[in-house]
């Protein structure tokens, strides 16, 4: 699946937190721009622009540092184009999500002959975890931190989403935060921590898509896990897409826990409801 577009899901579903975190205030207000610019549209699926009243922020999530064109020329070519459009001013920041392998060059900026341009590179690895712990939108970011135990920091993760009190948010924070935590993390491992945290109380993700056994919940009548996987995919399809027609919430309904579960990462990754569905087909 692709975790760079999981966290541009994240910067949009909360932009004003996550732009406060990245600025280090709370600009206000903060809107979401479109991601394709003229002249020649560049998309991409984990880059994500922020307006503030008198800024853009350009972030970019990555995973992996190499890219094809390299990631200095991409970011010169995402502030010219951000600058001509708006003629604001424009802070660009890289999100590393992973430390790269050892004696890589971590590059801040495009320099060719006479022309320098800088950028910021956020190393999430290396950031203070007490913000990314008291904010459950920053909370999904807080597995990828270095801590000296971190089977220990994982386990204080789930039990900080076990703390929301609102039971629609656990769910859908914890939903987050263990598919970030399948970057670094063993899937049993966080299996475990988040069975023996907050099962008791909701269904988390990879209970629903690793184990194919149904367990009623006690809320007056007995709720199987499909019906939990289908409305995660739906909240998904939701945020990504806007309204989701009756047909493919129709579709999605008749899927199997199998099926459901290879859907959430496409759900995550494709471009169009369309696309979901024709891929969808190809695998079933």
């Amino acid at each position: 699946m692709s975790f760079d577009n999981l966290c541009k899901l994240l910067a949009e579903k909360y932009p004003d937190r996550i732009a406060a975190w990245i600025l280090g205030e709370a600009p206000q207000p903060v809107s979401i721009l479109k991601t394709e610019l003229s002249t020649e549209p560049l998309r991409a699926d984990a880059v994500v622009f922020l307006r503030t009243r008198n800024r853009i922020l350009h972030l970019e999530f990555q995973t992996l540092l190499k890219s094809d064109p390299p990631l200095p020329l991409r970011m010169l070519d995402y502030w010219v184009r951000l600058y001509r459009r708006y003629r604001l001013p424009v802070t660009q920041v890289v999100v590393l999500l992973l430390p790269p392998p050892e004696d890589t060059v971590i590059e801040t900026r495009f320099a060719f002959e006479g022309t320098v341009h800088p950028y910021r590179v956020l190393c999430l690895w290396e950031q203070d975890p007490r913000p990314l712990l008291a904010d459950p939108a920053l909370l999904p970011f807080a597995v990828l931190v270095n801590r000296p135990d971190p089977e220990q920091w994982l386990t204080q993760i789930a039990q900080r989403v076990h703390q929301l009190e609102s039971e629609p948010e656990r769910q859908q924070v914890s939903a987050y935060v263990q598919l970030l935590a399948g970057l670094k993390f063993d899937k049993r491992l966080i299996r475990q921590i988040f069975r023996e945290g907050i099962m008791r109380e909701s269904v988390i993700y990879q209970e629903i898509f690793q184990e194919g056994e149904l367990r009623g919940r006690q809320e007056g009548r007995q709720e199987g896990r499909q019906e939990e996987a289908v409305a995660l995919i739906l909240r998904i399809l939701i945020h990504r897409f806007g309204e989701v027609p009756a047909s493919v919430q129709a579709w999605v309904r008749q899927l199997t826990v199998e099926q459901l579960e290879a859907l959430v990462d496409r759900a995550l990754t494709v471009p169009t409801l369309v696309d979901l569905v024709d891929s969808s087909c190809q695998h079933s």
